[in-house]
């Protein structure tokens, strides 16, 4: 073989190449490589009767015809890799595998490659599918499948643009032939929850059908109905779960599972309450026995374990002390099946320590959110502001984004290098932990916390060498976690005494932005056959918010402010939710007629500029809102809040402290009460405070984004000063 074959076939020097081998199958017409390359270079100019020629050629030449045919074999898949991987020319790869087909039919994974590259190529269709003869090779030669192979097969054809009743079909006739059952159950569960509900279900079905009563597969459907409105199918299914548990294991997914499904349909309180209380005890049972060798399913579900109990109560210092344990099992179980790669990250880390060099600070942002979502609003202003000349920004998402999402190409737009190739495949999120380490990633800031089994996963290989949490939720207590952002108010001064992560304060606020878009209200009280003159109180919160004990208590406001009424936005399962507070209120004294139910707008833009319809907005317990408050704040309508201990009680507080609003912040029930009854009783008080919060938008910090980023910025090189110290 020439030395630089490859070099002179990617500069197109066919002609010296071909004259080589002519002259060298003249000299030695037995040397069998002369014939293969001579062919792959004919056929690499486009000549394919030329190529097959030279092929026939040489088996008529050589001894061995056998080795001939397996050494062309070999060559031709190595360039076809090539042709895929290096150069991304997937015609030459497809054309080249024609080829490889022909001497090796039974080769089942360059079939696959060529499903794979037909898909590239946009020609894959069900009748081509069928032609590729995969499924006569698997009836005659069952002992040429791999699971690696099926698993990508299956990946292909799901992303192919052929429906998905069409390609069920021919998906599960492979899977009687797969080994691994778990790892095929969480593919198929993978790819269930992006295609529609029919569907997606039937997906499901098939996998009860490889393992029945499989728990992870019950806890997808139960997801699948929740996120299609089917509140109490979801319920049924949750609760029939609960009845399949074996195991320790079991119970906690089940358990997470009914709990999860209780609090979405919303409602439920006390059932939700009961299912609450039963987790924590499984909770408690795991912390006792700090097993080592959780399945990967159950710690999918433990890494969300912290999410319920502040929608509960306000009780850090119990509720972070379970939550500091369990963090400790999942941590430890997830690098014990990863270990080869934790080790290698840390040497690297090592390395690159022990040998530094001057450059800009490399900040890495995590999230499966940056899009039209909580977390994408709240980080704009940060992602916008930050110094260029002074840092670099990566982002890196794990998670597929709808392609019409205007907000998530925003982003992309802004950083230095966003990785997300090959995300969209099941399987391969490590890939982006691995890409964290190969990137050099100095700061890496994880914006999710405990709402992600997925960046959770990542996390905990600590593939930077200072990992922070920021914004998306409260602290993970993952000790991989290395500091979490806080302010002076978000956090009780005593927090760090009950939380794992340092706990690193800015000097006003934890968030800041420039504000937000609003469009034209598409929502007026005679819609709602509101009088003109009434007192409006207002909430919008996710269902999971609320409280019994906060309903009263805005039962009681609603009581004593005459002509007032009440506008609950967030419905989840609509006849449980006004039930709920159809009851609550009647035991308040106060009528049905002052209640009103409305569902969600088609964009945050629409759902800011409709606060317009609110005189006060009453805040939820213990459980504050979070992006909703700075809506309202910004749209200038006072608001009632009640403080707690806890971050998620506490967010309402730092967000009207650093827009320098006081009234309405309050510290007991009475307090919540009175604020309240003020508020809707004294229009020259709601004046003053709408007065004050427009006033806050020039010089307030919570709607300084540039001064925020500053201030972030500050806080990233402190961090990377301590490290470089030692």
């Amino acid at each position: 073989m020439i030395d630089n074959w490859q070099i002179l076939i990617d500069a197109n020097s066919y002609e010296q190449i071909i004259r080589f081998y002519e002259t060298e199958i003249d000299a030695q017409p037995e040397v069998g490589l002369n014939y293969h390359y001579l062919g792959l270079t004919y056929l690499l100019k486009g000549k394919e009767e030329e190529a097959q020629f030279i092929w026939f050629l040489g088996l008529e030449s050589v001894t061995n015809s056998e080795a001939f045919s397996q050494e062309l074999g070999i060559i031709l898949k190595q360039e076809a890799v090539r042709q895929e991987e290096s150069l991304k020319e997937y015609q030459q790869a497809w054309l080249i595998r024609q080829h490889l087909r022909l001497i090796s039919p039974q080769d089942f994974d360059n079939l696959v490659q060529l499903v794979y590259l037909s898909l590239q190529l946009k020609t894959l269709t069900l009748e081509a599918l069928y032609d590729f003869g995969l499924v006569e090779l698997v009836e005659s030669a069952p002992h040429v499948v791999r699971d690696d192979s099926i698993f990508q097969l299956i990946q292909n054809v799901m992303y192919a643009p052929i429906s998905c009743q069409e390609t069920l079909g021919f998906i599960t006739y492979f899977l009687p032939y797969v080994q691994d059952k778990e790892s095929c159950i969480d593919m198929l569960l993978y790819m269930a929850v992006k295609t529609d509900l029919p569907n997606a279900l039937v997906l499901v079905d098939v996998c009860l059908g490889i393992v029945p009563d499989s728990i992870v597969a019950l806890g997808c459907k139960v997801k699948l109905l929740i996120d299609h409105d089917y509140y109490a199918q979801a319920i049924q299914v949750a609760k029939d779960m609960v009845g399949l548990g074996k195991d320790l294991y079991d119970k906690i997914a089940t358990s997470h599972v009914l709990l999860g499904a209780l609090m979405s349909a919303g409602g439920k309180w006390d059932e939700a309450l009961q299912a609450f209380t039963d987790y924590q005890d499984v909770l408690e049972q795991l912390v006792i026995k700090n097993p080592q060798d959780i399945p990967t399913s159950t710690v999918a579900y433990l890494s969300l374990s912290s999410f319920y109990a502040p929608y509960f109560r306000d009780n850090p210092r119990i509720d972070r002390s379970l939550q500091n344990k369990t963090a400790q099992i999942i941590q430890s179980n997830i690098q014990k099946d990863n270990q080869e790669m934790v080790n290698r990250f840390q040497q690297h880390q090592l390395e690159r320590r022990n040998n530094p060099r001057s450059k800009k600070l490399k900040i890495g942002y995590l999230s499966t959110s940056l899009r039209q979502h909580s977390i994408g609003w709240l980080a704009r202003s940060l992602i916008e502001f930050h110094d260029r000349d002074h840092f670099e920004i990566y982002a890196y998402l794990p998670q597929a984004v709808a392609a019409d999402d205007i907000l998530n190409k925003w982003y992309v737009g802004q950083f230095h290098k966003v990785f997300r190739e090959g995300i969209e495949f099941w399987g391969n999120q490590l890939l982006v932990a691995d890409q964290i380490n190969k990137d050099e990633i100095d700061i890496l800031i994880d914006l999710e916390s405990a709402t992600s089994a997925m960046c959770s996963t990542l996390i905990v290989q600590k593939p930077a060498p200072i990992q922070v949490t920021w914004l998306g939720w409260d602290a993970s207590s993952l000790p991989a976690i290395d500091y979490y952002i806080a302010d002076p108010y978000v956090l009780p001064e005593d927090a760090q005494d009950y939380y794992s992560e340092k706990i690193w304060r800015l000097p006003q606020t934890y968030i800041g932005v420039n504000g937000f878009n609003y469009a034209l209200p598409s929502l007026h009280r005679q819609d709602l056959e509101i009088p003109e003159d009434a007192i409006v109180f207002f909430s919008a919160q996710k269902c999971y918010k609320r409280h019994p004990e906060t309903i009263h208590l805005q039962m009681q406001i609603l009581k004593q402010v005459p002509n007032s009424y009440f506008v609950i936005k967030g419905l989840a399962d609509e006849n449980t939710v006004q039930s709920f507070f159809g009851e609550i209120a009647t035991e308040e004294g106060v009528g049905g007629e002052q209640l009103r139910f409305i569902g969600n707008t088609k964009s945050e833009a629409e759902h800011r500029a409709n606060l317009a319809i609110a005189d006060v907005v009453l805040d939820t317990y213990p459980y504050n809102g979070a992006t909703t408050t700075m809506e309202v704040l910004w749209m200038g309508i006072p608001i009632v809040t009640k403080v707690g201990t806890q971050f998620a009680s506490r967010n309402s507080y730092t967000m009207m402290m650093n827009a320098g609003v006081t009234e309405g912040i309050a510290w007991t029930d009475a307090e919540y009460l009175e604020w309240g009854v003020r508020l809707g009783t004294e229009p020259n008080l709601r004046r003053d405070v709408a007065w004050k919060l427009r006033e806050s938008r020039k010089t307030s910090p919570l709607w300084n984004g540039k001064q925020f980023t500053k201030e972030m910025e500050k806080a990233y090189q402190q961090m990377w000063e301590i490290y470089s110290n030692g």
